[in-house]
């Protein structure tokens, strides 16, 4: 159905939210419960009906059925019968809705008219089901075939004068098979400019960990949480961001571990867990999750780190052999004297002062993990989105490595990936880095010499096409525009760009501020059923733990126009490179059984992959930390390393802002304007600050104010009239929504080492608007209903 003959009970929920209406109640203590269940259940039945909501949600996380398009939180091997949470719901909701865009959709909505639009309106209005293209002397999109549509990328690549000229994005929606496909189609056209989400979100922990351990993924699988004696969730919020999580901490806290949050906000999902599928869930008061909570000052976590481990190198000094693991620190580290020699050195009043903490509370964490044999850390962007994220997760390896938490059960490091793949996207080789090895293995398989020098990453390509050297971008999924740092940077860099594409489901920003010449090819969901000339076909996805398994669709295509990623792909790479190269791109569409032979012949750990994919739960990667404690470093050990200390400078009268999603959105999918666990109803512009910062500050709670970026550039980056939330944060720090705030996050604000964009420490300052002003945007608010 069109979004014109859509039941008329739901076109409401289509208008944009009025922004002077915000309502601000009490925060959550507690996540899920019969709310979550509701909440999951509501808009799934109104968008998609009582029959495609159960065939998607019983499906969901399934052995048998589609791996969830939201985040990458593992499977257990037992799975329930609702292995889904209220934003796995959300995600498929939005995603097989039967709602499409009708042909006459582009000409009543030129680009001029998107650009108006906000992200919520742009994605209510259906899933996307015909290739459309914009001409450089046009405003607005044209249905085209898919023959012309490729031919049009086609001729515009190849009259390129380099492919480096060129950028291929990748999203984490993207499945292994059409992963590879994409790696394989970008590097026989002759570039290594594979830009992908996880440059913006986990690069620093596989930098961190590649350096250390040798390997860039977590060393722990699922049972693990279950046997640990403590786990320590560090910049993470489970409850909106992997909401599954919670029942494996739910499983740990059963089995007597301990848990710490350490984080800037008190957030629901760290408090109490109310589990729906539990009696006490939902009629009792659930489970106490943290045992401790650490509200750090943004940008302390490296400070508290060291402070930890300084506190267990003092402790073996005082009882020598009882604290430290020196069998395993003898076997398999290198760099005990140096870190030892470095810490004693750590000044105590500059810990205090960068994390916001007492002494009392970190004696308290490093008594705690003193009597735990079998510690799991756990991160998130909180950590990975700083300037010193590489040496903080560095700190982080140093602290588990002292006491052998890494290849054991119970223990280990654990990123927490965001993406639902994009960690699978990685191992088959989206990287504009990868590795000589995983290149001469492409080379051994399909005859052609891939190009050696590293490409371009998501930062690097904005500034690419800012600069004129980036012609073309392509992007299987993703909105990268609204998505990157420095928004009014970004969109003056696409702008100019000579021509963009879009693989997508439904419309986002992305599609509004385009190249000269733009494109958008609709492609199939994960939930849909895949038939190909060789029969239904399913793909592969790696979850947060390296546990790769199949994905089936289970719902008819909402349109017979549609293609799969891998079809379009394969589709795009035969109109471009012709028989430049010896691949077989039609037997990829054909049937995805022959990509996967090619990828188990050329990806490390993969080998057999087509029958290991097809076991019950598929089948696990080697990881050698967590496997056989081996790791590949230049030392074939496992480094501990001495990084300097610094902290964030907030001049008098800022505040350290970093940005984050409501409970109402995944990434920069925007579901609806509340934020039910923050108390935040009907609106997304608000700032949220400590009462303790706002009395310091002479600002009161319910007041408008313009935030203004502190920084040396001469750019007045601004976000104007955004309502003062009370919150409980720490002191000096300040929370806004993404991707709204990313417009105050500048380009070159990265950090080190991973160029990841530091969205989790902006020195910020509080204007207040004045009465008249405030009367007037009151006013503009009502009338425009943005």
């Amino acid at each position: 159905m069109t979004r014109e003959n859509e039941n008329p009970g739901t076109e409401d929920t289509v208008n944009e939210a009025d922004e002077s209406e915000i309502e601000v109640g009490p925060s959550k203590s507690w996540a899920a419960g019969v709310p979550g269940v509701y909440h999951s259940l509501k808009p799934a039945v109104e968008q998609m009906g009582v029959t495609r909501t159960a065939k998607t949600l019983l499906a969901l996380n399934q052995k048998d059925g589609f791996d969830c398009p939201s985040c990458a939180w593992p499977d257990p091997d037992h799975r329930k019968t609702f292995e889904f949470c209220e934003n796995g719901a959300k995600a498929v909701t939005w995603e097989a809705t039967p709602v499409v865009i009708g042909s006459d959709f582009w000409a009543e909505h030129p680009i001029s008219d998107l650009l108006t639009r906000s992200e919520y309106w742009l994605g209510m209005q259906g899933r996307l089901t015909e290739p459309v293209y914009k001409s450089a002397s046009d405003d607005q999109y044209h249905p085209v075939s898919w023959e012309r549509a490729f031919r049009i990328i086609a001729d515009k690549l190849n009259s390129l004068d380099s492919p480096n000229e060129a950028a291929f994005y990748t999203s984490g929606r993207t499945s292994n098979e059409a992963a590879f496909a994409y790696q394989l189609f970008v590097r026989a056209f002759g570039t290594n400019n594979l830009p992908d989400c996880s440059n913006m979100c986990h690069e620093s922990s596989g930098w961190a960990m590649g350096q250390t351990i040798g390997v860039g993924k977590a060393t722990i699988t699922y049972d693990d949480f279950g046997k640990a004696d403590l786990i320590i969730v560090m910049g993470q919020n489970p409850g909106t961001n992997h909401p599954r999580m919670l029942t494996a901490l739910e499983e740990a806290k059963d089995n007597g571990a301990q848990i710490v949050a350490v984080n800037p906000m008190q957030e629901a999902g760290l408090q109490r867990y109310k589990n729906p599928q539990r009696v006490k869930g939902i009629i009792g008061r659930g489970t106490k999750l943290a045992d401790q909570f650490l509200k750090i000052r943004l940008g302390g976590d490296m400070a508290l780190l060291q402070a930890l481990s300084k506190r267990v190198l003092d402790a073996e000094a005082k009882a020598p052999g009882t604290v430290l693991d020196h069998d395993f620190l003898e076997r398999h580290c290198q760099g005990l004297d140096a870190l030892r020699d470095h810490l004693a050195r750590l000044d105590d009043t500059a810990v205090l002062e960068a994390t916001g903490l007492r002494a009392s509370e970190i004696d308290e964490l490093a008594d705690r993990y003193l009597r735990a044999d079998r510690v799991i850390i756990t991160w998130a962007m909180g950590l990975t989105q700083q300037k010193k994220a590489v040496p903080t997760i560095k700190e982080i390896i140093n602290l588990l490595l002292l006491r052998g938490n890494i290849g054991k059960p119970g223990a280990g490091a654990s990123p927490i990936r965001g993406h639902s793949n994009v960690q699978g996207d990685r191992t088959m080789g989206i990287w504009e880095q990868m590795p000589p090895a995983f290149l001469d293995a492409i080379e051994r398989e399909f005859g052609f010499g891939p190009p050696r020098e590293h490409g371009l990453d998501a930062v690097q390509t904005i500034k690419g096409m800012r600069d004129g050297a980036i012609k073309v971008f392509l992007a299987v999924g993703g909105n990268l525009v609204a998505a990157i740092s420095d928004t009014t940077a970004a969109e003056a860099a696409f702008s100019a760009a000579e021509m963009t594409v879009q693989i997508s489901t439904k419309l986002n920003r992305s599609h509004a501020v385009v190249g000269r010449e733009a494109l958008i090819l609709p492609t199939m969901g994960r939930t849909e059923i895949d038939r190909q000339a060789s029969g239904e076909q399913f793909v592969s996805v790696e979850d947060t733990v390296c546990a790769v398994h199949p994905s089936w669709g289970k719902v008819e295509p909402v349109s017979p126009t549609l293609l799969s990623e891998v079809a379009i792909i394969s589709r795009l790479a035969s109109a471009t490179l012709g028989d430049r190269v010896a691949v077989d791109w039609a037997g990829f569409e054909r049937d995805y059984n022959l990509i996967r032979d090619h990828l188990s012949r050329v990806v490390d750990g993969c080998d057999g992959y087509n029958e290991k994919i097809r076991r019950e739960g598929g089948f696990v990667l080697p990881n050698g930390p967590r496997d056989s404690r081996t790791f590949h470093t230049p030392t074939g050990k496992a480094m501990l390393t001495v990084n300097d200390l610094e902290s964030i400078e907030r001049p008098a009268g800022t505040l350290i802002l970093q940005t984050l999603r409501s409970h109402d959105q995944f990434n920069t999918t925007i579901y609806g304007h509340n934020d039910r666990y923050r108390g935040v109803k009907g609106g997304r512009h608000v700032v949220f600050v400590s009462p303790e910062d706002l009395a310091e500050l002479g600002l009161a709670d319910g007041q408008r104010v313009d935030v203004h970026t502190v920084s040396n550039d001469g750019v007045d980056r601004v976000l104007r009239g955004f309502r003062v939330v009370s919150y409980e944060t720490a002191r000096g720090c300040a929370a806004a929504y993404y991707p709204e705030a990313n417009v105050l996050v500048p380009l070159d604000h990265v950090a080190e080492g991973s160029n990841t964009p530091v969205s989790k420490a902006v020195i910020v300052r509080l204007d207040p608007v004045s009465a008249d002003r405030d009367e007037i945007a009151e006013d503009v608010f009502s009338a425009s209903g943005s």
